[in-house]
């Protein structure tokens, strides 16, 4: 039960749906139990009394509990319902929210279709038990009290035998939740993976089918499909194995019954509508008992499934803002890196060590090396999507940790070396991190991004509605409507991830040359492969292994015969050697 402990805070505000859900449901189970009392009245007092003037009025009266059970049992459903659904609203909205705000690391390691998985079906099987799962462990509870209480009222010494095998029922059915519930956790798990192995299968698709490999695809499907089976098997098996032999102590129970019950017929110490009603009654205890497996089955899944929320939930959020955080609504842009170093996972090696730099508003300061060598690193820890091992960092002569976490990244535009769009508009797109802007200064962004002359050729122009990631534009197209995202938000520090990756070489010069006025009074960082979208900046940083082996300008980096001027040779002196031969 520390699971739903945990999940309180999420339902219990809803508890008066519940309550009243509860208790329509005990004028629902009084009216059931009260079905085999009129049966033993009509029997002893009616048909062997020879009293038939009453059977109309017993007719009447058992109409008019058939409607008033079928009325309490509407409002006990929908009232049921009523809290499940209102309850995992809230809960629903809680994850979504923490998965907002989980730092990158957790997204490191973290499965997409798994994560898809644990806010769909893991939050519907916790809806299912609040639902229907607690209403029903009630009303079994309440079932089998009630009927107990009638069947001690006739008769003791039947009671107490045919209730003799229960101890053995309740055994059984305890060993039948150790089993099932690591069994259902299994599912849970097992049904994540194939839920990321189709989400990734079809982000990419592409990759897939030019490669050839559907039916490599395929086969891992096979497995991640068999692991799922063979699970749910297993879990069958567990079912298959306890629900006979729980049917079989539950008609002990009724042979014991029939048996002690005739004889105690025979000698007039108990009356025959009594033994029939006995018999009723017998039921409503032997079926709330077996299908006690049910309940643990439908509590296993929900408990399973709470387990999986948690993990989310409980997830640790490194990245932390200050009690009263510093609040501002635009920052100059001074950046500095004082002995910086990054380690991501204590198994892999340093990703920056000792980095130190200090970057002036209205300068550009440009990242080059290989990959992995700590670029994008850099940038990844100026907006606190990673925290430093060691070192600080600056904004403004202000550890960045004093700052709210929104003032920091709100003044910070970023344009990733893969573009994501959302399936929405293209103005939508542009004006995502801006939503107040007025359609004036998004075509402003758009012109400036170089992006104003595609879009107007679009059919709805701005308005035109974008697939999935943006399906339907180039890679370049896509790339210049995120740098006009980037520009519309007016930042003081810029991040161009290798921005101009994915356009030709006559719309990168155009991009850069609109970039010479957005990056005016800008910090600006530029990752990038190709020498020509840095070679502008006022101090280029060559990186390796995460440390600064060379800086300077660009002039002067060509001078020094270093890492810089082996790049250069790689990307310049080929291709000037291959204009000779032509």
């Amino acid at each position: 039960m520390e699971t739903f402990k945990k999940l309180k805070q999420f339902y219990w505000p809803y508890r008066n749906f519940f309550y009243w859900s509860m208790f329509f449901l005990l004028f629902v189970t009084a009216i059931t139990v009260v079905y085999p009392m009129i049966l033993q009245y009509t029997i002893d007092n009616v048909v062997l009394a020879g009293n038939y003037s009453y059977i109309p009025y017993l007719s009447l009266g058992f109409v008019a509990l058939m409607i008033i059970k079928g009325i309490t049992t509407y409002f006990h459903q929908y009232l049921g319902d009523m809290f499940g659904i209102r309850s995992v609203y809230r809960l629903r909205n809680a994850l979504y929210e923490k998965l907002q705000f989980l730092p990158f690391r957790y997204y490191d390691n973290a499965k997409t279709g798994d994560l898809m998985s644990r806010l769909t079906a893991d939050v519907e099987g916790f809806r299912f038990f609040l639902s229907f799962g607690f209403a029903e462990l009630l009303r079994f509870t309440l079932l089998i009290t009630l009927s107990l209480g009638v069947m001690f009222y006739y008769s003791v010494p039947l009671t107490l035998v045919t209730m003799a095998a229960l101890p053995f029922l309740a055994v059984v059915v305890y060993q039948f939740d150790k089993k099932v519930h690591p069994a259902f956790r299994g599912i849970r798990k097992s049904f994540g993976r194939l839920n990321t192995k189709v989400q990734e299968n079809i982000s990419g698709i592409n990759t897939v089918k030019s490669l050839s490999r559907e039916d490599f695809e395929i086969d891992k499907f096979n497995t991640s499909n068999g692991d799922y089976r063979e699970k749910y098997l297993t879990t069958s098996n567990v079912w298959a194995k306890y629900f006979p032999l729980m049917e079989f102590i539950g008609n002990i129970c009724v042979v014991a019954l029939l048996s002690y019950g005739g004889y105690l017929v025979i000698n007039d110490s108990v009356q025959p509508g009594e033994l029939v009603a006995f018999f009723s009654l017998v039921w409503y205890i032997m079926w709330p008992i077996m299908n006690l497996g049910f309940v643990i089955n439908l509590f296993s899944q929900a408990k399973a499934s709470g387990e999986r929320l948690l993990e989310i939930l409980e997830a640790d959020n490194e990245i932390h803002e200050k009690d009263n955080p510093i609040e501002k609504e635009r920052l100059d842009g001074n950046v500095e890196f004082k002995d910086v170093s990054l380690l991501y996972r204590k198994e892999d090696d340093e990703a920056l060590k000792s980095v130190s730099f200090q970057a002036h508003p209205g300068k550009i300061i440009g990242l080059i090396g290989a990959t992995g060598s700590g670029k994008t690193s850099i940038t990844q820890l100026i907006t606190r999507f990673y925290e430093p091992t060691e070192g600080q960092i600056l904004v403004d002569g202000i550890d960045i940790k004093e700052y709210a976490l929104r003032t920091l990244r709100k003044n910070i535009g970023f344009v990733l070396q893969e573009s994501f769009l959302f399936s929405s508009s293209i103005r939508a797109n542009i004006a995502y991190g801006n939503p107040d802007a007025s359609m004036e200064q998004i075509i402003d962004a758009a012109k400036r991004a170089q992006a104003h002359e595609f879009i107007m050729e679009m059919p709805d122009g701005y308005d035109t509605m974008l697939g999935e990631r943006g399906m339907g534009l180039s890679g370049g197209q896509k790339q210049r409507i995120a740098i006009a995202r980037a520009i519309l938000i007016d930042p003081s520090i810029l991040v161009l991830d290798d921005a101009t990756s994915a356009v030709d070489m006559e719309t990168e010069f155009r991009i850069q040359k609109a970039f010479k006025e957005v990056m005016d009074g800008r910090t600006t960082f530029i990752i990038a492969h190709r020498i020509s979208s840095l070679k502008h900046a006022d101090e280029i940083l060559v990186l390796e292994d995460g440390i600064v082996v060379e800086r300077g300008v660009h002039e002067d980096l060509l001078k020094n015969n270093g890492p810089y001027q082996r790049i250069y040779d790689i990307q310049y002196k080929d291709r000037e050697v291959v204009l000779q031969e032509q």
